[in-house]
């Protein structure tokens, strides 16, 4: 089943987009009501359908990870009143779009693949989403915006109620200024006896959702805030070395991870590689340099594609990690954004490295 899935989406990833619009008119013909669920636009929405495809695709053959990863979104659904005949009406648009594509490659062994694979996602869904009893959301006050750089913007909300959550974890926001578009972000905070949570947030290009929060929110503000989901957690029991890679604004899990690691009387030794385009989109080397010095388990290695930092690397994060040694002896986190993410698994992998000790999680950008 894994070989058809992975082989049978090969055949069409590069008419993804095709497929995505494809999809959605076909979901909301079979059932209507689920189109005041979505945003009026749908870019955001069907190129996070587009992720989660491919990271289903990629761990269809590696099970104990992929339910862990369904039964979060599971819960997470819960925020839009997803009612259980949606999943049925999403899996039947799903199983045209992709037979519409495929054309005659759409055989009978490839259609009985996709058929169970979707039973097992939808199943395991829905049936994490009957079991949880918690919130769906909570609503958060923003308490602190402030701009770090043009296109930075570092923002502060107390939960109404404690939200539980470990550090590393993400979360889905919704925003006053867009509602009904949910955007993946990471508190960059391990959590406090206060409640609160901090986020950093990039004005990403052509991102309707980042751009509002990083140009247009304001203290006072009421977010909505979905439960926390993710992969990147390490427990109090970790001995082995840690390898963190963070591009841009997926730093935030791994400070959070930093700062629950300092609270320990005893952790693992960790080197951080931090990376941007230039020197200026590293907006939080200061602060983690100035924890490094007091702090003899962490090391920094800041990495820029233009422009020298000091003691940093040039190039591409991929390169710089794989050019300053094996990692056989770690256990290896990354985070920012999907291409990112790709290129540094992937060069990973060719060095050697185990997948199973390779840690990421699939949303990350607008």
């Amino acid at each position: 089943m894994a070989t058809l899935i992975r082989a049978s989406f090969a055949a069409v990833e590069s008419q993804a987009e095709e497929i995505s619009q494809y999809f959605y008119g076909a979901l909301f013909v079979v059932a209507p009501e689920t189109r005041d669920l979505f945003p009026i636009n749908m870019s955001t929405q069907r190129s996070r359908l587009l992720r989660a495809l491919v990271y289903v695709v990629q761990m269809v053959d590696r099970p104990d990870e992929l339910v862990t990863f369904l039964t979060q979104l599971g819960r997470d659904h819960r925020k839009f009143d997803v009612l259980g005949r949606h999943y049925d009406a999403v899996g039947t648009a799903l199983l045209a779009a992709l037979k519409r594509f495929l054309k005659d490659k759409w055989t009978f062994e490839v259609e009985n693949a996709w058929t169970t694979a979707y039973g097992i996602i939808a199943k395991t869904m829905r049936e994490a989403a009957m079991a949880d009893t918690g919130r769906p959301w909570w609503c958060a006050t923003v308490i602190k915006h402030a701009k770090t750089t043009r296109n930075v913007a570092v923002i502060r909300v107390r939960p109404d109620q404690p939200l539980p959550y470990q550090a590393g974890n993400y979360v889905s926001v919704e925003v006053p200024q867009r509602p009904r578009l949910w955007r993946y972000l990471s508190p960059a905070n391990a959590p406090r006896e206060d409640g609160y949570l901090e986020f950093h947030v990039r004005a990403v290009e052509g991102g309707w959702v980042s751009r509002a929060i990083v140009n247009h929110t304001k203290v006072g503000d009421v977010w909505r805030v979905g439960p926390a989901m993710g992969a990147l957690t390490i427990q109090p029991a970790e001995t082995r070395k840690l390898l963190l890679i963070g591009g841009g604004t997926g730093l935030a899990p791994l400070v959070a991870i930093i700062d629950d690691l300092a609270r320990w009387k005893h952790n693992p030794s960790v080197h951080l590689f931090y990376g941007g385009r230039k020197p200026e989109d590293l907006y939080g080397l200061e602060q983690l340099r100035m924890l490094a010095a007091t702090s003899p388990w962490l090391t920094i290695t800041p990495v820029t594609q233009e422009g020298t930092v000091n003691g940093g690397d040039r190039g591409s994060l991929a390169t710089a990690v794989s050019q300053r040694g094996s990692w056989e002896d770690h256990n290896i986190l990354v985070s920012g954004s999907p291409g990112m993410i790709r290129a540094t698994v992937a060069k990973l992998l060719t060095i050697g490295v185990d997948l199973s000790r390779i840690s990421y999680d699939p949303f990350t950008l607008d």
